[in-house]
């Protein structure tokens, strides 16, 4: 029998107002697939610790990459507006995508925040790309290039 790991990483979520438009990014633009979907449940363990007021209307997507299963989940709170986050950012996903330059355009063409590009060094001195991309409901993401030294 394998041992238990003491702690795996499962997920990364991020909560939006509309799971649709969402999907417009992340999956329709970085590729991720939808892979479980779960429309509004009243006792959702979300209500209380995204602190989720009355009135919202949840639906949940659990999102996949190939050879990456279920790895990021959106919680949609329909009928309730998102508050913006106080500054600085205090969390964000970081992608190795292998079209930066792609993925930038898509982005700016549904509208997106996407910042100027910067200069990438990684912890064992190689170079590469990284860009930010704010979505629909002011979630941060990280797009990045090491390109293959061969």
């Amino acid at each position: 029998m394998t041992e238990k790991p003491a702690v795996r990483f499962q997920r990364a979520n991020f909560v939006v107002e509309d799971v649709d438009k969402a999907l417009t990014f992340y999956r329709d633009v970085l590729g991720f697939e939808v892979t479980f979907r779960k429309g509004h449940n009243p006792q959702s363990y979300s209500i209380p610790v995204f602190e989720i007021p009355d009135g919202a209307e949840l639906d949940f997507a659990i999102l996949s990459l190939p050879g990456q299963p279920r790895i990021m989940a959106l919680s949609g709170i329909g009928k309730i507006r998102l508050e913006p986050v106080p500054y600085p950012r205090r969390s964000a996903i970081v992608l190795d995508v292998a079209d930066p330059d792609k993925v930038m355009a898509q982005s700016a063409a549904l509208g997106l925040t996407v910042y100027a590009e910067g200069r990438l060094e990684t912890h064992d001195g190689r170079i590469g790309r990284e860009i930010g991309i704010v979505d629909f409901d002011d979630n941060l993401v990280v797009i990045y290039l090491i390109p293959d030294n061969d």
